[in-house]
């Protein structure tokens, strides 16, 4: 099924007054409770726009005639290109977009083996996502162990660009590798102005829960403004241990904590492509497990969806990860349940959308084709049912007649393929063909189909010349060699 343009609205967790009271409650915040920081250009910068900073506790209070004014020069939409034509995307307004994500710091293999990321991991899976069509970009889903910390950044980016064409985004290990990446990407478009013009990377910050920005992340979020290239300031309040217990608590200091991050963005470099970002979660409070794949982390990111919309700012927002430990009917269920709420709410920029197990602590190879399933279901849902004369079938309808089936019909085949979401891994033979062809569950399927992803030809983005050029330049970055078999690593170590 050819995949169109989604956009949705359909599903509003809140009502008009809700979110105005939710906004208002934010602002209470900015304004009297503010947030703290602790690098001093920060500081400085926040003070020099009429935000009100006490230097002694490095807090920060922000007017909410300033607030407004961040907001209006954050652009509502913006274009996020990918390398490969045809893969851009426009992120704002109801449109919805799902991709990767997570930083897992484990495996859980095509030989069910759990163990730790490793370099090829980025590589394989990068391949995978660039192969699956409702992978729309591409996050840096794994943490690779054996991999330098003073050389994560360099070669986990590089591994993306190579292998998938599809805008990619992350976050940066070690802040002063920031420039050597967008020193790759622009060998890559050719220049730093042509990166500028049309971004194939972004770049992930963090503001801690509740309200705090460290200097390192507060210096990361102003040098990626100063380049002008697409950024998400993401913070993950969970309620009941670093937000209220209740649900529109944590939303009030979730609005207040994304809005942080435009703010100081905007403040920069007015333009920044500066997604509004949320990862609100929950927490078994029998256990204080944090839980990403609850319902009612489902039902935040709805509304937390909601509040972008009313500010007219693009969202990034979470949703598909389970709290699952394999791919079973748990994990089908979270993932299922929080991608459709994401889905119908109209989330821009839906990330950790495949792939993750155990809290977004695990990566599975097989979940990605089972997520690429379920995206497909959800956004099958929202393009509804088309109702026109020739859908509604009346001259087939006459032709066949009573009594003759529809098999034959031109009007069949010609709407078999897009009127029909068929997912890769789900069996829908009768019950003594499924027994004769090996009994095989979801699960397997999945792995069977990841593999043989993996072991088709794959299209390497990064060409000769360029190659030459970035490892000159990088001489640390490990090579996977040039074959584009798919290649196993256990204990993280080939």
């Amino acid at each position: 099924m050819e995949k169109p343009l989604e956009e949705s609205n359909t599903y509003r967790v809140l009502t008009e007054r809700e979110i105005s009271q939710i906004h208002e409650t934010s602002m209470k915040v900015l304004e009297q409770v503010g947030f703290e920081m602790h690098y001093p250009p920060a500081l400085d910068l926040m003070q020099k726009h009429g935000a009100r900073v006490d230097r002694g506790s490095c807090r920060v209070f922000i007017p909410r005639e300033l607030v407004a004014r961040c907001i209006k020069q954050a652009p509502p939409e913006f274009v996020f290109y990918g390398r490969e034509p045809g893969k851009e995307m426009t992120i704002g307004g109801k449109r919805v977009h799902c991709g990767t994500g997570g930083l897992a710091l484990y495996v859980l293999d095509l030989q069910r083996n759990k163990r730790p990321a490793a370099i090829r991991d980025v590589s394989n899976l990068a391949r995978l996502a660039d192969k699956l069509e409702y992978v729309d970009f591409y996050i840096i889903p794994v943490y690779p162990h054996d991999i330098n910390i003073d050389s994560v950044d360099i070669n986990s980016y590089y591994h993306s660009f190579r292998n998938t064409g599809k805008p990619v985004m992350g976050g940066i290990m070690n802040k002063k590798k920031l420039d050597d990446v967008v020193n790759m990407a622009s060998i890559l478009a050719g220049s730093l102005d042509q990166l500028r013009r049309r971004p194939f990377v972004g770049f992930i910050a963090s503001v801690t829960s509740p309200l705090t920005i460290s200097k390192d992340q507060a210096e990361l979020i102003m040098e990626v403004a100063g380049y002008g290239l697409p950024l998400a300031t993401s913070s993950a309040p969970a309620a009941g241990a670093t937000s209220p217990m209740t649900l529109a608590g944590t939303l009030v200091l979730q609005n207040a904590e994304a809005l942080i991050g435009i703010i100081l963005a905007q403040m920069v470099n007015p333009g920044t492509p500066v997604l509004y970002s949320a990862v609100p979660v929950t927490m078994d409070m029998r256990t204080m497990s944090i839980l990403m794949g609850s319902i009612e982390s489902g039902l935040m990111n709805a509304a937390i969806t909601q509040m972008a919309h009313y500010y007219r700012l693009p969202c990034y927002i979470t949703a598909g990860t389970a709290d699952a430990k394999l791919p079973d009917a748990q994990a089908a269920f979270e993932s299922a349940t929080t991608a459709l709420l994401a889905a119908l709410s109209g989330g821009n920029f839906i990330h950790e959308a495949f792939g993750l197990l155990d809290g977004a602590m695990t990566a599975s190879y097989a979940k990605y084709v089972l997520d690429n399933d379920i995206i497909g279901s959800c956004l099958r849902t929202l393009r509804g049912i088309e109702v026109n004369p020739e859908t509604l079938a009346l001259d087939v309808i006459s032709r066949v007649g009573p009594g003759g089936n529809y098999l034959a019909e031109p009007h069949t085949l010609k709407y078999m393929r897009t009127e029909l979401h068929s997912p890769k891994a789900s069996n829908r033979q009768p019950y003594q063909s499924w027994i004769d062809a090996g009994s095989k569950d979801s699960w397997k399927i999945a792995e069977e189909v990841a593999y043989q992803l993996l072991n088709t030809p794959a299209r390497v983005y990064i060409t000769h010349d360029q190659d030459c050029e970035i490892k000159k330049l990088f001489p640390d970055l490990v090579s996977l060699g040039e074959d584009n078999d798919y290649h196993e690593v256990r204990a993280g170590v080939e």
